[in-house]
């Protein structure tokens, strides 16, 4: 059985530019095995709460006995080039496979 791939959820906002900026550079790791889910935290008032004051917010989630459950990451400086989101995400599918 082949493991699922990496499942990560992205908290933005439309008009958000540093949101888009972290989501481009998402798109740009295509390459690696991960499924990506961007939510508008406009669109549930749980979320809003939640992320208003942090996005962009990019989460892991994870399979526990109780369910799936969402861990947020590290923060990256807006500024972070590609190469530094590409190890983050890398350093999150090789915890995926140790397990």
């Amino acid at each position: 059985m082949q493991p699922l791939p990496l499942q990560l959820v992205l908290y933005s906002k439309p008009g958000c530019h540093l949101c888009e900026g972290l989501e481009e550079k998402l798109a740009a790791l295509a390459h690696l095995a991960f499924d990506l889910e961007v939510r508008d935290i406009t669109t549930q008032a749980h979320w809003f709460e939640a992320y208003q004051y942090s996005i962009p917010v990019l989460c892991q989630v994870v399979e526990t006995a109780d369910g799936s459950q969402e861990e947020p990451l590290p923060r990256l400086s807006p500024r972070a080039p590609v190469a530094q989101v590409e190890r983050l995400i890398q350093n999150c599918l090789a915890a995926c496979t140790a397990e």
